[in-house]
């Protein structure tokens, strides 16, 4: 009985079910010396496929080799679209473009289909002055291009920042022959959207709805994704209510964007909703859905939920991962609980994870953020001993440790060892390093490694620079920054608007507003673009000179560039404002904070008004105001209340100072001893004594007192020295006058004015006065 002939078609179907692409390739190779058999284009392509796909990419193009001597290269162009394609997904795009330009050498003139292909390799990898170039070509030679290639050119419009052009190349499409599709409306919708034309989005997507255009669930979820990434889960919803409408149904994948979307904009408890809701739908959650969910709750300090999470997971009979064990221990390191992130690994380790470079790193940076390097280094060891390919990573981490505990000799002594473990640093490594120099004010210092950097061959990057620049510029050594910041162009390295703004921010503590006016104009001409951050700067130098027109023009300016004026801008034109005298102005733009811009007044911007308030000896408004911010929400701090406290002292009204005092104490501040001070001062003048005594005793009950204090260990001693001690403390930093010292001597002496019980009253401040009658 004679064999079954071997043919191409099975080598294909083995090629195809193969996981290891060089065994495939082994067996593909064999079977040529089978008598008679010789590939087809099937077998070749289906080789050709599984080398590509695996990256095997020196194999592929061997193949590809003898395929162009064995087959006849007209029918080639799918197998080179395929190959093109699998460069492209591996960003290899000069390897994409070198199959794409061979066609034509080997006489396979590409279609429409292989223009679109390297297209759209082009534009998803940014390059798209090329891919435009390549469209012209195709153009040059007559090929008529079809509804794939004016939505690969709609994304590119979209990619860089021109939705209205690539809203008329859509409108167009009819007239080249090309029918509308959802793919390419749904192009244009997130094009507009991440322009933040939400408007014009919405309505598109109405007009494609209305054109019986209706996306698949695949399409949709591509939408979906641009708006979430930009955190409008609103809008998101609102287009999945119109889908919904047409028959629609969101699988899996669609509610897992939504999940991320709420974890981003920290909505955690819609985003748990969600899980229910998927499984309402019918639907089972898989890794990814709870992964997306536990790493949302962990980033935003909520480890313990996470971790419950990760309990219903494993009870739901899905396995967790490298990632979900690792965003909890990184969710409890970063929160300090370096022993809950051990018991989650040790948890982990039993079940037959192992950890890789992210769960070494996040213990490291646990660790040595509470301080204990001994141990750090300890699981650095250990993670060396593991044989992990990215060690560079693990000695960064280890050397950022050490920067930032000051320990900047061990770190430098590490740098020399990962050279000796044949692990070189990096920029990065110097850049740690360099941070830490100038987070410790030696500036010079960090000046020099970066110089060293560079002669051993590391070229500084904008971070580099940046942190010199900072650390120059925190030092006042502005020439020293603006020498940094022009070397910047030789070494080819832009500068941005944090390089831009820390110099600026120097000059603003050194300089006149002119020259700081003349800084940012160089900024604007250099084509760097500010933010709020920059006009925050430019308003404090201009309010410095007195120069409020100007300081308040620009916010009329920043509106011009769609900037958002933030509670910063507003608190340094309110300074400057009450600085010049114009506490009326102040107040206008107080007031028109919360009405133009909605923005929330804080506790910093209220004592803003209150001090001003204050300083007109206007204790009405002040008081208006603090009961006004504590109906807004705003709690009342230290400086708050020692403002309310000098207005009243400052105006006579002893009885508010004094019950502001002791509220202020009650709700855990501790005033100054200026503060004290200033109420005991004002009880003497108006012979309440009794009083005044009583604030000196709760002085001592509450610590407040002079370190001498705490040596007396007899408590008889002390409870009798004390308030002496602290009388005469007060008197030696003239915080008291002596006639108030006087009476309160003779007051703490006098045994009957401290036994003697005062009269209780009902009203409401009975209850801050038992305070000191305790």
């Amino acid at each position: 009985m004679s064999r079954a002939a071997l043919l191409p078609k099975h080598v294909a179907a083995v090629v195809k079910y193969q996981k290891d692409p060089l065994r495939a390739l082994e067996m593909f190779n064999s079977v040529k010396k089978e008598q008679g058999f010789r590939h087809n284009l099937l077998s070749y392509k289906c080789m050709v496929e599984k080398l590509g796909f695996h990256g095997e990419f020196e194999a592929m193009e061997q193949v590809l080799a003898e395929m162009r001597a064995n087959i006849d290269n007209c029918l080639l162009e799918g197998v080179y679209i395929g190959a093109m394609r699998h460069y492209g997904r591996k960003r290899k795009v000069q390897e994409a473009v070198d199959v794409f330009e061979r066609m034509d050498f080997y006489n396979c003139e590409p279609s429409v289909l292989s223009y679109n292909a390297i297209m759209n390799i082009l534009v998803e990898n940014r390059y798209f002055n090329q891919a435009h170039k390549v469209y012209m070509r195709m153009r040059d030679k007559r090929i008529v291009p079809d509804v794939y290639t004016f939505t690969i050119r709609i994304k590119s419009f979209c990619r860089t920042g021109r939705p209205h052009a690539a809203l008329r190349l859509l409108k167009n499409m009819p007239s080249h022959g090309c029918e509308l599709n959802a793919i390419a409306y749904c192009t244009v919708v997130g094009g507009l959207y991440e322009e933040n034309l939400q408007d014009e989005a919405y309505e598109l997507f109405d007009e494609m709805l209305r054109s019986e255009t209706c996306p698949d669930v695949t399409t949709f979820n591509k939408l979906v994704h641009t708006l979430t990434k930009k955190g409008d889960v609103q809008q998101s919803e609102r287009l999945l209510n119109k889908v919904l409408k047409r028959g629609v149904s969101p699988n899996l994948f669609t509610f897992n964007i939504f999940i991320q979307g709420l974890c981003k904009r920290g909505q955690l408890k819609e985003a748990a909703g969600m899980v229910d809701i998927v499984k309402r739908e019918g639907l089972s959650p898989d890794v990814v859905t709870y992964n997306t969910l536990i790493c949302g709750l962990s980033n935003n300090c909520r480890v313990s939920e996470a971790e419950n999470y990760l309990q219903k997971m494993v009870n739901e009979g899905l396995k967790p991962d490298g990632f979900t064990y690792n965003s909890i221990i990184d969710g409890y390191c970063k929160m300090g609980m370096v022993q809950n992130a051990d018991k989650i690994l040790n948890d982990a380790v039993f079940k037959g994870y192992v950890p890789d470079e992210f769960t070494y790193c996040s213990l490291i940076n646990g660790l040595c953020r509470d301080g204990d390097v001994e141990r750090a280094m300890s699981v650095f060891k250990e993670a060396l001993r593991k044989g992990l390919k990215s060690k560079s990573i693990i000695y960064n981490t280890v050397i950022k440790g050490l920067s930032q505990q000051g320990l900047i000799v061990e770190a430098l002594q590490l740098m020399n060892e990962m050279q000796e473990n044949g692990c070189k640093p990096d920029i990065w490594t110097y850049n740690l390093v360099i941070n830490g120099l100038c987070k410790m004010s030696c500036v010079l210092d960090a000046h020099t490694l970066m110089s060293d950097a560079m002669a051993k061959g590391f070229l500084p990057d904008i971070f580099t620079f940046n942190t010199l620049i900072d650390g120059y510029c925190k030092q006042l050594k502005m020439a020293n920054a603006i020498e940094i910041l022009n070397s910047m162009w030789d070494h080819e390295v832009t500068p941005d608007v944090v390089t831009y703004n820390s110099v600026l921010n120097g000059l603003c503590k050194t300089s006149k507003s002119d020259d700081v006016r003349e800084t940012f104009k160089v900024m604007v001409e250099k084509g760097c673009v500010p933010n709020v951050i920059t006009y925050n700067i430019l308003m404090e130098s201009l309010c410095n000179d007195r120069k409020l027109v100007e300081a308040l023009s620009l916010l009329d300016e920043m509106d011009t560039k769609c900037l958002a004026p933030d509670v910063v801008c507003f608190g340094t034109l309110m300074n400057g404002l009450c600085d010049n005298g114009d506490v009326d102005g102040a107040y206008q733009l107080f007031r028109r904070m919360g009405q133009q811009y909605k923005l929330l007044h804080t506790t910093a911007t209220y004592n803003i008004m209150l001090n001003a308030f204050f300083e007109k000896l206007n204790m009405g408004m002040s008081h208006n105001l603090f009961l006004e911010m504590i109906e807004n929400g705003c709690p009342p701090d230290n400086y708050t209340y020692r403002v309310m406290i000098d207005g009243f002292c400052m105006t006579d009204n002893v009885d508010s100072a004094y019950n502001f005092l002791l509220d202020n104490i009650k709700k855990g501040f501790i005033p100054s001893l200026t503060t004290f001070g200033r109420v005991i001062n004002c009880l003497c003048l108006k012979h309440r004594v009794r009083k005044a005594v009583g604030i000196v005793h709760l002085m001592v009950r509450k610590g407040i007192v002079p370190e001498i204090v705490n040596t007396i260990f007899e408590v008889d001693k002390k409870e009798v020295a004390a308030p002496k001690i602290v009388l005469e403390d007060l008197l030696k930093k003239s915080h008291i006058t002596y006639y108030a010292y006087e009476l309160l001597f003779d007051g703490i002496r006098d045994t009957k004015l401290l036994k003697k019980k005062p009269r209780r009253s009902c009203s409401k401040n009975s209850k801050k006065r038992s305070c000191i009658d305790e």
